[in-house]
């Protein structure tokens, strides 16, 4: 009882970490306007960033927990995958498809999720008892080592796969939604070979962007896998969902996206990084020394 309370206390402590942190930063940064809000708007959007905030604590609490790290190693990955999942991924994308910025906007965006994430990252560890550094003597160390040939031939699969995923769930679930469409002006095919060829004629930097962005979430994902106790498949959910929780920002209101479109890209975005991430997970370890673990991996979840 003592141990179910005190785990829904940190929590809790968690969640309002992160909520004053995006309230306060964001207040101060990302305000683009001096006119008060009304009070039902003010209220979704309290509402929306609190949902936010236990998503993020949700995941940290049982990435944290189950991490083979602690100290400042696990500060340093955690502030890592913080800004690499919820800043640098999605506004990556903002830079290229959202043109209506107001002045300086975009900047501000990438400073105000680094603050967040400086803030968050210590706090988080601290908050779940894993700040005190102390070496476990584990193999986790010698996971994810192969040779360079192996890792091209990864590398490779996994930003086809993501491109693969990228277009295919943006065409089916987000590019069939009317007001998508609309916002960006562009138009449906009725095909997705057709959509495709005409993406490719009109933007075929597009496909490069999203090879890079394949590679940063690989990236990502590495310091995870090399934490995480357990198994493969421990890994394999740490990483799905933190990719997935990138997506939970779509929830709070902003002038520049409409809600209908936003939460198109919210079903679209959270049910293909969540695939995304086990990808990942699935084709780094592949004939990887982690399935020689396993035997060790399942008293190693003590």
């Amino acid at each position: 009882m003592k141990t179910a309370l005190k785990s829904v206390i940190q929590l809790l402590a968690l969640a309002l970490v992160y909520f004053v942190c995006f309230v306060v930063v964001s207040g101060a940064l990302l305000s683009t306007t001096t006119e008060q809000p009304s009070p039902s708007g003010a209220g979704a959007a309290l509402a929306a960033i609190l949902v936010v905030s236990l998503i993020q604590a949700a995941v940290w609490t049982y990435v944290i927990r189950r991490s083979r790290w602690n100290g400042w190693k696990l500060i340093l990955t955690v502030f890592f995958v913080t800004y690499g999942v919820a800043t640098l991924m999605p506004q990556i994308e903002t830079a290229y498809f959202v043109t209506g910025l107001p002045p300086g906007m975009l900047p501000r965006l990438f400073i105000a999720g680094l603050i967040i994430a400086a803030v968050f990252a210590p706090l988080a560890v601290l908050i779940l008892g894993k700040i005190r550094s102390h070496s476990n003597g584990s193999s986790a160390e010698s996971r994810l080592t192969m040779p360079a040939s192996a890792w091209l031939v990864r590398l490779a699969l996994i930003a086809v796969a993501y491109v693969v995923i990228y277009f295919t769930f943006g065409y089916f679930v987000a590019w069939k939604n009317e007001a998508v469409v609309a916002y960006y002006g562009g138009n449906d095919p009725g095909s997705f070979i057709t959509h495709m060829r005409n993406t490719f004629r009109s933007e075929p930097m597009l496909f490069l962007l999203q090879v890079g962005r394949a590679l940063l979430w690989t990236a990502i994902a590495i310091p995870v896998i090399r934490m995480m106790k357990g198994q493969w498949w421990e890994a394999g959910l740490a990483v799905a969902l933190l990719f997935a929780m990138t997506s939970a920002q779509l929830l709070i209101p902003n002038p520049l996206m409409p809600a209908e479109v936003r939460m198109a890209h919210l079903v679209e975005t959270v049910t293909s990084n969540f695939l995304f991430g086990w990808l990942v997970v699935a084709i780094l370890l592949w004939q990887s020394k982690w399935r020689a673990d396993g035997a060790a991996g399942i008293h190693a979840r003590l």
